[in-house]
């Protein structure tokens, strides 16, 4: 068998030089592994990699090029209950791969779950890495570096965004091109939006389960290749790859002062628990990579069948050199992990863990947005505010308790003070901001806002789960009828609830993160956990779009870029009256007991000139403003009313903001 010359341990993967290809490949327990080629016909040619740097495997093949399909054979060990799963015969594919030739389907060979190997050759089941030359003419790509306090991101799904889209070309819709679109990036230019963060566009697959159901993994969290970008997202418009359409959409959202954060997904991966397919890690190096119990099964920490084990020094380096990656090859400018607990996983929870300390380090990573999601189910799994700086985090109190007051009545106006005020009660620690608590009201796992005012219980039928899946509880008030379908009553008390909370959302302190659709109505049919529609359903329903509903999001983003106390991204001090104030229904300092068992009126003034009017109950009522001379700010203002002199008129469940003239 024909061997390489050396080649490096740098960089991780395979590297195409102009002349030929650097593989590299991480595995500590190996015994022996071999470079698969493949030719135009499917033929397979090996070779061995020889050299080894510490644990990584490596080899220089000149005269290769881009367009090679390859992967790998790992041979060592079959022992299970130590956790060692090697078998030759299955075709791996190289996790640093940059794109992916084949799909994953169902076929047997690609499973191994029982304690002696399974000798069925998978190369033709397999999908294939391939090299790709990575050079990309950017031009004058600047990236927008927007300020934490000046933030507004935007949750959104690349084909569920344009899919229904009428006015973007049909061949571009559901796509990075449709993203990229100037119908598209001027709306959220319009709209306000300084950020899209997109589900997740790193390659994934349709788990087995959903295959056999004739479901897709619509999200996309069981990434199978965390380096290459998805496909299935892209047109071929002018004849470009995957990778440069979708450098292509983040040049145009960089033109447009959009900045890009990814969703990333650290945590598992495709392979699933032990009945799951051999696709990379497991034959790779199963220790190395994955949490064990002492059985040699998986730790199941994500819900997903496994978990990466991102404690170990070559899997931390892993993690960096795909986030270099994508910030230094795809320009993008942050990142939210999912599942963001397993990051400091130990195996318990350590903020001062070995992945946070080199991810404040690595300087490609400098000035990078990052983000959490502070949870995962393991032990102590639940971890809102004990994240580091330079992370912000998810924050699902903010999200909770903000829809108990509007929705419930049920929390106490101290409770609704603290959210307001960037939740500081959790986050104002050592070198932590208020931009650290991402508030949301809604978000890609659960209700959309038009959902949570119109229905009370979830109704999850489609997903193939008899409704058991998606959370329970969910503090949401279908105003009095299940359902969309209502008279005209329920439907302008669901619209003054959405305009409550978008309100909240957008003019209180921390960063603000609002789900797509959400400014104009969209609706999941009350779905909370639509992972596997990637249909009508959950495609955003742009030909009903309430456009007062945008307009009314637009103005308020527009007005919280007007208020200093929101912009600042400094923590408030009660005894300070330039930024904030907190006063009862009479205008008057909060008092004690108000603050923890007062009716849910009340009135916030920030910066001495902009006040919150609240009137969170289910009746309508007036209050007394302070003293001076107020008007309505723009999103508030009705056709036919005057400002008011002391004496304000509210709604049940409405807010306003006045401006001190």
């Amino acid at each position: 068998m024909e061997t390489l010359s050396a080649g490096s341990a740098s960089p991780m993967g395979a590297r195409f030089d102009g002349k030929g290809v650097n593989f590299s490949l991480y595995s500590a327990h190996a015994e022996r592994v071999l470079l698969c080629l493949f030719d135009d016909k499917g033929d397979e040619r090996q070779i061995a990699l020889t050299a080894r740097s510490g644990n990584i495997w490596h080899g220089y093949l000149p005269g290769a090029g881009p367009g090679q399909r390859y992967g790998y054979r790992v041979q060592g060990p079959f022992e299970p209950r130590k956790g060692l799963r090697f078998n030759p015969a299955k075709l791996l594919i190289d996790p640093c791969a940059r794109a992916l030739d084949g799909a994953v389907g169902d076929h047997p060979s690609l499973y191994d779950p029982g304690d002696t190997p399974d000798g069925a050759d998978s190369a033709a089941a397999a999908p294939k890495s391939v090299v790709v030359d990575e050079r990309y003419d950017w031009r004058d790509d600047t990236p927008p570096a927007t300020p934490w306090g000046e933030t507004v991101i935007y949750e959104a799904h690349v084909r569920g965004l344009t899919r229904l889209h009428p006015g973007i070309p049909q061949g571009l819709r559901g796509t990075y091109a449709g993203l990229a679109h100037p119908l598209m990036t001027g709306y959220l230019r319009q709209l306000g939006i300084t950020a899209v963060e997109l589900l997740p566009v790193q390659q994934h697959v349709d788990e087995p389960r959903l295959q056999r159901l004739g479901l897709r993994n619509y999200w996309g969290y069981n990434v199978l290749a965390p380096y290459a970008v998805e496909p299935g997202y892209a047109c071929g418009h002018q004849d470009l790859s995957a990778l440069d359409e979708f450098r292509a959409m983040v040049r145009a959202l960089h033109q447009a002062g959009i900045e890009v954060i990814l969703d990333v997904v650290f945590n598992h991966s495709a392979e699933l628990d032990l009945t799951g397919p051999v696709l990379s890690l497991r034959g790779i190096d199963n220790p190395g990579w994955y949490w064990l119990d002492e059985r040699g099964d998986y730790q199941n920490w994500t819900g997903c069948g496994n978990t990466l084990r991102l404690d170990n020094p070559d899997v931390t380096a892993w993690v960096l050199d795909c986030l270099r990656f994508w910030r230094e090859t795809c320009h993008v400018d942050g990142f939210r992990f999912d599942l963001g607990t397993v990051l400091g996983r130990t195996p318990e929870f350590n903020a001062s863990a070995r992945l946070f300390a080199a991810l404040q380090e690595h300087p490609a990573l400098n000035g990078c947005k990052l983000i959490a999601e502070p949870w995962d189910i393991g032990p102590g799994g639940y971890q809102v505010g004990a994240f580091p700086p330079p992370f912000a985090e998810w924050n699902d109190r903010f999200r909770d308790d903000m829809r108990r007051f509007w929705l419930r009545g049920d929390l106490a106006p101290g409770d609704f003070a603290r959210r307001f005020a960037a939740s500081s009660d959790l986050f104002n620690t050592t070198g932590r901001l208020p931009c650290a608590t991402v508030n949301m009201l809604t978000a890609h796992d659960g209700f959309t806002l038009q959902d949570l005012v119109s229905f009370s219980e979830k109704h999850n039928q489609a997903n193939g789960e008899d409704n058991r899946d998606g959370a329970w509880d969910n503090h949401s008030d279908n105003h009095g009828v299940e359902g969309p379908d209502a008279g005209q009553d329920i439907r302008e008390r669901r619209r003054r609830s959405q305009q409550a909370l978008l309100a909240t959302l957008l003019l209180s302190q921390g960063t603000p993160m609002l789900l797509a659709g959400d400014e104009f109505g969209h609706s999941q049919q009350g779905n909370n956990n639509a992972y596997c529609q990637d249909n009508e359903l959950t495609w955003l329903d742009w030909p009903r779009a309430d456009a007062g509903l945008i307009g009314y999001t637009a103005d308020l983003i527009s007005l919280r870029r007007r208020i200093p106390a929101l912009m600042q991204n400094r923590w408030w001090r009660e005894s300070d009256p330039q930024t904030v104030e907190w006063l009862n229904e009479h205008g008057e300092a909060l008092s004690a007991g108000e603050w923890e068992r007062g009716e849910h009126r009340l009135q916030i003034r920030l910066s001495r000139d902009y006040l919150f009017v609240i009137n969170a109950t289910t009746k309508a009522c007036e209050m007394t403003l302070p003293e001076g001379t107020w008007a309505l700010a723009a999103p508030f203002q009705r056709p036919g009313q005057s400002d008011p002199e002391r004496r304000l008129p509210l709604a049940a469940r409405t807010v306003n903001v006045l401006v001190k003239q």
